[in-house]
Formats: C-alpha cells, structure tokens, sequence
C-alpha cells in the first residue's frame, strides 16, 4: 500500500452504485428506473419483483453500501487520509444527482468515483459513466459548475480485493464434510450478460470472443484457484459460471447457467461444490436469491452437499485497497512515477477508458474517458 497519503488533486471520492429497494412500496418504482424507457408493462415488474418481496422488499445492496461507506472512512480516518467520502445510486436514494449537486454545494471540485463493479462492462462500467454525464449535464442546466470526475480503475486483480475472497473459499471447503472436502469443485459464478456485449467489454484491441469481461473473471478464478492449492494443498477442479440472466430467450446470453452447470457437474460424479461469486462486490440480491436460494434449492434436489462463499463487502483488506487506488490516481494525476498493484497476467487496467471501451448500445456522452465531454 501506499505510503505517501496525498490525495491532491482530489478533494472527494464518491461510492457509486446500483440502488435497491428498502420497502415493498419501493420494489415497483425501483424497477422502473431500472428498466425506464424499456416500455415493460407494470404488471409485468411486479412479477419480476417477486425475488425482491420474498426479502420482504428489501434489497441488501443499500444497507452493504453504508458498511462499505463506514469502513472506507474508518480507514482514510485511521491512516491520515483527509478525503470526504460521499455516495450515490443510479436507480434509487441517495440518488447520484443528488450526490453531486451536494458535492457541488460543498465546494468539491475534483472527484474521484468508485463504482460497486470491479470489471469492465458495459453494464458495469460505460453506463455507470453514462449516469455520471447525465448527472454533470443536469447540474450544469441549472446553472452550476459541475466538478471534474474521474473514475478508480478497474480493481478485479487488486490484492484487496482477491484476498477477502481466497479466504472465503478456504473457509467454505473446510466447512464441507471431510470425505468430500478434498473433491469438491470450485463454481466462480458471475453475472450473465448478452454474448454481443461481453465480445465488445475493454478497450477495441481485445474485443473478441468473451472480450475483457470474460477474461478478467477468468483471470480471477485462476489466481484463486492457484491460491487455494498453495494454501491447502488440495488441486481443486473450476469453472466460471453464469447466473441471473435477464434477457429475451432469442438473444444470446453467457452460459453455463449455475444451476444448469450444477446438474451436469453432478452427472459426472463432483463429490460437493464450493459455489464463489467473484463478480460481486457485495451480498446482494443477485447472490442471496440466485446463488442461496435457488442455486442451493438445485443442490439439495440433486443431494450436492454446497457452501456459497463470502464476498468482499466491507473487509477491511478491500477498504484498504480503495485507500491504495486512490493515492495510485492521485500520484498520476500529479505527474508522477507510480507502481500499481495488480496481480496475475493481465496487468493493471487502464486509467481512462478508450474511445471504442465497452460500447453502448446506442451512443450516448460518458464521463470519465478519453472522449468525456466533462474533462
């Protein structure tokens, strides 16, 4: 980690994520901002809105967000690092226009974003950026001076962030019983997306089949996976693995399905499986209905004895790892000569994103980059 802890020029960071609903009253709006301009019908979001009511309509992500918030300030507090931390949502309160209309009342001109999503996409990446614009551009309709945005890069490969996960495979596998700890199979499930736009995620040079989006998660699951025999011992078999697809059944989406990859996996004889979802900063719905509920009901039906490991959420190791990513900016920014800290083959990704970076779908103006209009 960093030693000099100078945030110049950065006078703020802000957490930027999804949003969720804290109530049944709040399920169906949220969906609505989720899906606005999609024309989807509101009976048919209250279908989709099941998943949510069954937790009492209430989604994880808001109240993990505010442990992450009070771990990130207990961290910069602790190690002299004077940078307020502010948080704003795309599709629920705090809501990010808010955020940076706040932001601008007080005097920040410089702000550097962390988004809740450590891989490219564009899902995960280029819409966040998306939001960004389009909150700059209200800002500036009504008459103030939006700040300067910059964006932490992409933190899949930071030891902060692996590490929290390493150990929660190593914990699940010894909760397994011990007569088939040693053949279990290692799932590292992430988040489907439409095939089109994981060949498209990263910079254009290595848009192909699965692009960044792929490649990441699979650069992920192997430096766990090697991690997991250093420390046990044990050579346990993997595969990465999709889950919560959302799309029209004709279009292409990223398989094997967990549950899909459970039954096959069965089939061939895995004694039990450790289930990790290393797509995931957090608990949230996807992992608590996707991965706890059905992937686990599909588990028990097949007699597969199954844990599902942590993820990062508020560990202190991810906290310190945002402290690192930021001073790695904020020497950049300067002018000087910095190391950053990946780990793996891929390297350490790219400050700004390039023009080409995980396209939309139809082109809008994203902050953040290369081609930002807010530079």
């Amino acid at each position: 980690m960093r030693d000099a802890l100078d945030a110049t020029p950065y006078d703020a960071l802000l957490l930027l994520s999804f949003g969720g609903p804290e109530g049944p009253d709040d399920v169906v709006p949220f969906l609505e901002n989720v899906t606005r301009g999609r024309g989807i019908p509101k009976e048919r979001l209250k279908e989709v809105g099941q998943h949510y009511f069954l937790f009492g309509g209430v989604s994880p992500i808001n109240d993990q967000n505010r442990a992450l918030l009070d771990a990130l300030r207990k961290d910069f507090a602790e190690h002299g690092l004077d940078l307020p931390i502010y948080w704003g949502n795309r599709n629920w309160a705090p809501y990010l226009t808010d955020t940076l209309r706040e932001m601008v009342a007080d005097g920040r001109r410089r702000v550097l974003v962390l988004a809740t999503s450590a891989y490219a996409s564009y899902s995960g990446c280029r819409q966040y950026r998306e939001n960004l614009a389009e909150s700059l551009a209200a800002l500036q309709a009504e008459g103030l001076e939006p700040p300067r945005i910059d964006k932490l890069r992409h933190y899949f490969n930071h030891p902060g962030f692996l590490e929290p996960m390493i150990d929660g495979v190593i914990a699940s596998l010894a909760e397994l019983p011990e007569d088939v700890r040693s053949g279990a199979h290692l799932a590292f499930s992430t988040h489907s997306i439409p095939t089109a736009s994981a060949d498209t995620s990263g910079p254009v040079e290595g848009h192909g089949e699965g692009g960044a989006y792929v490649a990441q998660h699979l650069e992920v699951s192997r430096l766990i996976a090697d991690a997991v025999r250093e420390r046990t011992g044990v050579d346990h078999p993997w595969q990465l693995v999709y889950q919560s697809r959302s799309g029209a059944p004709h279009i292409p989406w990223l398989e094997p399905d967990i549950c899909d990859h459970l039954e096959e996996r069965h089939a061939h004889g895995i004694p039990a499986v450790v289930i990790a979802p290393i797509g995931f900063v957090s608990d949230h719905m996807e992992v608590l209905y996707d991965l706890d509920t059905e992937a686990r009901a599909k588990a028990e039906e097949l007699g597969l004895p199954m844990r599902r490991s942590a993820t990062v959420g508020d560990d202190p190791r991810f906290a310190a790892a945002v402290r690192d990513l930021v001073l790695e900016r904020a020497t950049v920014e300067r002018g000087q000569e910095v190391t950053p800290c990946a780990l793996g083959a891929l390297g350490a990704g790219h400050n700004l994103c390039p023009v080409g970076c995980c396209p939309a779908r139809a082109p809008k103006p994203a902050a953040a980059g290369v081609d930002s209009p807010y530079a």
